[in-house]
């Protein structure tokens, strides 16, 4: 599935089960702003749509102000100072 399609995807016809978690998505601190990106971008699997529990996630980047690399990297350091 291509980004355009991922992000396309339509929250409220997806099969919740067919999500990540999010908090089985862990990262290293210890690598580069890229690796983590990537890392999480691979476990993820969709980064327009994930799952907290049982709650079906849909995020959206604006075109304007951060990039998708930039809210991804956001969101990813959220998660990981909930996790601490």
């Amino acid at each position: 599935m291509t980004l355009a399609e991922m992000k396309e995807t339509d929250i409220r016809t997806v099969d919740v089960n067919d999500l990540v978690e999010l908090s089985s998505v862990h990262t290293d601190p210890g690598q580069s702003k890229f690796e983590r990106i990537l890392s999480y971008i691979i476990q993820i699997k969709n980064p327009y749509c994930f799952r907290i529990g049982k709650i079906a996630i849909k995020t959206r980047y604006a075109n304007k102000g951060m990039t998708l690399e930039e809210g991804l990297a956001n969101l990813l350091m959220k998660t990981l100072e909930i996790e601490q």
